[in-house]
């Protein structure tokens, strides 16, 4: 049994529901942005993850969500969307008045989660993605029926680490699940087809993934830096005649950009599925 949190756990407490690759993200943010260690509260089921948590950031891990909640102004929602029922269960007997629960589960509506809590209790929703562990992240929220925009402020500020923070309705959330909750993967997997693209003209694995990597992220900041829009961009390296216009034509022919709109397309509606199945499961 694990020990329990005193009930007046420190000012502006944060308790964490899940540390994988996305609560992790989110971890150090809050850590990031000046919460100290001793102020976060972490329950994850898996206990080697949980020292591997523990040992890296310093941080509680042996505790229960019951634990959690009862010693947190802010509660953090980080679980698979399949669990999040059972942890909201736990947890709802268990909660400070007032605090404040952020999901980042996708797919999982503020409804579905407010249910499940006591009757008034603030939700805020949140879609990161996982550049958000170098503070290059990007990331929606929007609120439930009961958060006020102080909680979203709040929720801003405590998000503001891992990089851009954008507040939208809930009707958009599963358009940004697919576009920046996904799109990192879509990015690493251009990476490595332009890599792979340069092994087959005779360039070294490591050449080419140091090329393609490092010309990914060049044009990324060139297009944030800038303000211009990335047709303006792509049509300056695309002289007549020459090579870059060769290759755009092969993408086209290729249907690569169909494709990626039929990939953001499938994410949207798996996301809509998921969100589905919280809201039968309540």
């Amino acid at each position: 049994m694990s020990a329990p949190v005193p009930a007046a756990g420190p000012a502006g407490s944060v308790g964490l529901l899940g540390a994988g690759v996305m609560g992790e993200a989110v971890l150090v943010a809050v850590l990031r942005g000046g919460t100290p260690a001793a102020a976060v509260l972490v329950a994850e089921p898996s206990a080697e993850r949980a020292a591997e948590v523990a040992r890296r950031h310093g941080v509680r891990t042996d505790l229960t969500p019951a634990d959690v909640a009862a010693g947190s102004d802010t509660v953090l929602v980080a679980v698979k969307p399949k669990d999040v029922p059972g942890v909201l269960d736990a947890i709802a007997g268990h909660l400070r008045p007032g605090a404040l629960v952020v999901s980042v589960a996708a797919g999982v509506t503020t409804s579905a989660m407010g249910d499940r809590l006591p009757t008034g209790t603030p939700v805020v929703r949140v879609m990161p993605n996982t550049p958000a562990v170098i503070g290059r992240g990007a990331a929606a929220i929007c609120p439930g029926p009961h958060a006020t925009g102080a909680h979203l402020d709040a929720v801003e500020a405590l998000l503001a680490p891992t990089g851009t923070v954008v507040r939208v309705g809930e009707g958009d959330m599963d358009a940004v699940t697919a576009i920046s909750g996904s799109g990192p993967a879509y990015v690493f997997y251009l990476v490595d087809a332009l890599a792979e693209a340069g092994v087959l003209l005779g360039l070294s694995r490591a050449q080419a993934l140091e090329l393609a990597t490092a010309t990914f992220a060049g044009a990324a900041q060139l297009l944030e830096s800038g303000g211009e829009h990335p047709v303006v961009l792509r049509e300056r390296v695309s002289s007549p005649g020459g090579t870059t216009v060769a290759a755009l034509r092969e993408l086209d022919a290729h249907g690569v950009r169909a494709a990626i709109l039929a990939a953001a397309e499938a994410a949207r509606d798996r996301s809509r599925e998921l969100g589905s199945a919280s809201d039968t499961a309540r």
